[in-house]
Formats: structure tokens, sequence, C-alpha cells
């Protein structure tokens, strides 16, 4: 039988946490977690959820799904049915979350794809080696095909930040 290695899941006291900044920044993690979880939750079983939190320095912090009025009015009359305007803005409004889901999983994975792509150094070293072989001619032309890219990309980053402005909105 093999020695474990770590200490691995131990039971911890609960006590309050004396440092201000330890203090912020825990309730800072755990309320992430919370408000993740509470996403997975409602991914899972379409449900409405309602979250308000203090923190330790006294601003409040809320998670409500789909809406804080559809939450509260759910809250108070939990048997009864929302008129038929309600029941479709809850509709729309999920679908909305859902769809937004579904873009930032595809963000998600366009991150990851782009940090696992690697460069290579030998590919970066000869066309380094290219660049200090050109004459001034193909450097003026190197350049403004660099100034072209250069607007191409500010253009696509305008584009999608007015994307995703009109999405939010």
């Amino acid at each position: 039988m093999t020695e474990k290695k770590t200490l691995g899941r131990r039971k911890i006291s609960i006590a309050k946490i004396e440092n201000k900044d330890d203090l912020y920044s825990s309730f800072s993690k755990r309320r992430k977690t919370l408000y993740k979880k509470a996403s997975n939750i409602i991914g899972k079983y379409d449900i409405d959820v309602g979250i308000i939190t203090l923190s330790p320095s006294d601003n409040p912090f809320s998670f409500f799904h789909p809406t804080i009025v559809d939450v509260v009015d759910r809250f108070f009359s939990p048997y009864a049915q929302g008129s038929e305007i309600s029941r479709l803005n809850i509709a729309n409004t999920r679908i909305r979350i859902k769809e937004k889901q579904v873009e930032l999983d595809n963000l998600e994975i366009i991150e990851e794809t782009l940090t696992n792509q690697t460069i290579d150094d030998t590919g970066i070293e000869e066309m380094w080696e290219q660049i200090k072989e050109f004459n001034p001619e193909d450097l003026k032309k190197f350049e403004s095909r660099l100034d072209e890219v250069d607007l191409m990309l500010k253009n696509v980053a305008a584009s999608f930040a007015q994307t995703s402005q009109e999405n939010a909105n």
C-alpha cells in the first residue's frame, strides 16, 4: 500500500477571517462560486433563482433568474399563474440567456483553441531572416501591408464590440 502524497480533503474549522484583504478576497471568490453554481442549476433544471448578498463592506450584490420581478412575484405567490405577458417575458428572457450561454461557450472554445496554439520558433526565425534581406522598396511594401492588416484588425475588433453591445441590449 502506497502512502498518500497529499493531505486530501480535510475538515476545516469555521472561524471569522480577521485580515480585511483576505476577507474581501474570500467573499469575492465565494460569491463567484455561488453564482456559478446557481447558473449551473438554472441550466440543468430551468428554475427561478434569486440571491442577494452583502459584502463585508456592506455593498449589496444580487443574482436573479430570469428577472428580479419574476422571482419576487413567484416568492410571494408561488402557486399563482402569471399573466400571459409575464409568461412570455419569462420565456423570452430564458431564450436570450440560453443564446448568450451558447455564445459564451463558443467564445471559451475559441479562447482555449487560441491558447493551445503554439508558435513554431523556427518559423519566426525564418520570417525575421527574410525581413532582414528586404531592400528599402520591399520594406515600404511590407510596412504598407502591415498598416492594412492593422486597419483590418481594428475594424474587426470594432465590429465585434458593436455586435456584442447590440446583443447586450
